[in-house]
């Protein structure tokens, strides 16, 4: 099993920043019915302000050849193009468990 691990860091204003990720977050929560290989995944939103990353999502698949799959998947592109305008960083590992 694979856990696949991102953080997003946004920039700009707030609002726009948090309506976003939480359409960011409905739209990758919802991925599980559309995705097969993916079993779980949660996108959790900072509630620290002093830390720097904004964003964390945590998914479950079966390889990493399933994380590519997921990653390319048209319903992901979709529900990532959500944070395109506000995304200033991305960070991700991805390991076995």
């Amino acid at each position: 099993m694979v856990k696949h691990v991102v953080m997003f860091r946004l920039q700009g204003d707030e609002a726009e920043c948090r309506a976003a990720a939480l359409a960011f977050k409905e739209a990758i929560e919802a991925l599980p019915a559309v995705i097969e290989p993916l079993q779980r995944v949660t996108v959790g939103l900072n509630e620290n302000p002093a830390e720097q990353w904004h964003i964390v999502l945590i998914a479950d698949l079966p390889t990493l050849a399933d994380v590519a799959l997921y990653s390319q998947h048209p319903a992901h592109l979709a529900a990532a193009s959500l944070l395109t305008p506000v995304k200033s960083a991305r960070a991700c590992v991805d390991f076995t468990y």
